[in-house]
């Protein structure tokens, strides 16, 4: 090329840059070829080692992204499931085009593009995935007696198979005790592949890959693969932009499981703004109505709010309340498909993590701290009405790090 700079693949969006084709430049607005610095951030991710941690007293396994990429993928063509591509996605996607992007990179998403025509090839594909697992115990350890209901409790967070009309596709999450789990999906169809525009990033990894397998040299400024870039929300640069200015975008949240309404408030909480205050507000109401379509028992969404804070606040434990305290605005602000005591329920029930967040980090020191102070009911004018006592107290303000948050809860 003319700077001196060599691909060890072709571009597909090189012909769009040359300006040949309009037509083709549309097409390939979606797509970007990653930078050399990009291709280092990737090349770290892949090539460093992730530790898969074992429950009781299974040993931990570490794991390089790019090795359990290639074990997989050979065993699925072994049993003729035909693997299309690999992409890297998720967290770890935005991280790699943009570093300072405010969000780090948390769970290792890697997307396996394939056929999954029927239920034998999503079972084939479990069965494969924990039979790899033991390619990566270490030695010594007796692999003959270890089955794999045995390597799935020992090693598997969660599993996922969703099969209907427009998605087929399956999840098997292995587990990292520090959030980063190494998350393998395998796709054969996915209606909606992303929440907010900074996190629809995709990568695609075959050049890569290829490189590893192939090159006798190592990457270098001028030597190294081209690597795809994709924004499954449609428009690269301005998704791109978002992240970079921490900016919230999406479109139609109700096709979202959830609505993607526990994702915004966490993109709220660390840092990120509306890209357009005004159509935010509404498609407030539209993440909130979906949430309560996926999750209308108050049971259910405790237990999904605890696994959300569980899996996405690790190491960041002073921020469970500011997380929570923005949820509860939100939905107080926007839910509108809810009755009365529904809407009163799930809000108690966001008050009462709130208050438990607070009493784990000691931010009050015990329960005998908490007083409830009920306000008269509108309608008790008389001044002689004296079942209510009004106190007139100053507002109580615990210290969190370097914030301070109020301790007063709202009262069922």
């Amino acid at each position: 090329s003319a700077d001196g700079k060599h691909s060890f693949a072709a571009s597909p969006s090189s012909c769009a840059a040359s300006g040949t084709s309009g037509a083709l430049r549309r097409t390939t607005e979606h797509l970007s070829v990653l930078n050399w610095e990009q291709v280092q951030r990737l090349d770290a991710i892949l090539t460093g080692s992730i530790p898969i941690h074992g429950r009781w007293s299974f040993p931990t396994l570490e794991v390089k992204p790019r090795d359990i990429v290639n074990v997989v993928r050979s065993r699925m063509e072994e049993k003729r499931i035909h693997v299309r591509e690999v992409r890297l996605n998720g967290s770890a996607a935005s991280y790699v085009l943009h570093e300072d992007s405010g969000l780090g990179w948390k769970d290792l998403d890697l997307i396996f593009c394939a056929d999954l025509k029927g239920e034998l090839e999503f079972q084939l594909v479990k069965e494969l995935v924990l039979d790899s697992l033991l390619d990566f115990l270490p030695a010594g350890v007796n692999k003959e007696k270890i089955t794999p209901l045995t390597l799935k409790e020992a090693y598997v967070q969660k599993m996922v198979k969703v099969c209907n009309a427009s998605d087929r596709w399956s999840l098997i999450s292995l587990s990292n005790n520090h959030g980063k789990n190494v998350e393998l999906k395998f796709v054969d169809s996915l209606r909606r592949q992303f929440e907010f525009s900074v996190d629809s990033f995709q990568i695609r990894l075959d050049s890569l890959l290829l490189f590893y397998e192939c090159s006798e040299h190592p990457m270098a400024d001028t030597f190294h693969p081209t690597i795809i870039g994709e924004s499954v929300y449609g428009d690269f640069p301005t998704a791109l932009d978002h992240l970079r200015k921490r900016l919230i975008c999406t479109r139609s949240p109700e096709e979202i499981r959830g609505g993607g309404l526990l994702k915004y408030c966490h993109l709220l909480v660390r840092g990120f703004s509306a890209a357009s205050d005004s159509e935010m507000k509404l498609l407030q109401r539209y993440m909130c109505s979906r949430f309560f379509i996926d999750f209308p028992d108050v049971g259910e969404q405790r237990r999904k709010l605890e696994s959300y804070l569980q899996n996405h606040f690790v190491d960041l434990e002073e921020r469970k309340y500011d997380y929570l305290a923005t949820l509860y605005n939100v939905v107080q602000e926007s839910t509108v498909c809810l009755m009365g005591h529904e809407r009163r329920q799930t809000l108690s029930l966001i008050s009462s993590l709130a208050l438990r967040v607070l009493a784990e980090q000691n931010a009050i020191l015990n329960a005998a701290n908490v007083t409830c102070f009920y306000q008269p009911a509108p309608y008790v004018s008389d001044g002689n009405f004296s079942n209510y006592y009004v106190a007139q107290v100053q507002p109580y303000f615990a210290p969190l790090q370097n914030s301070w948050y109020a301790a007063w809860m709202p009262c069922n």
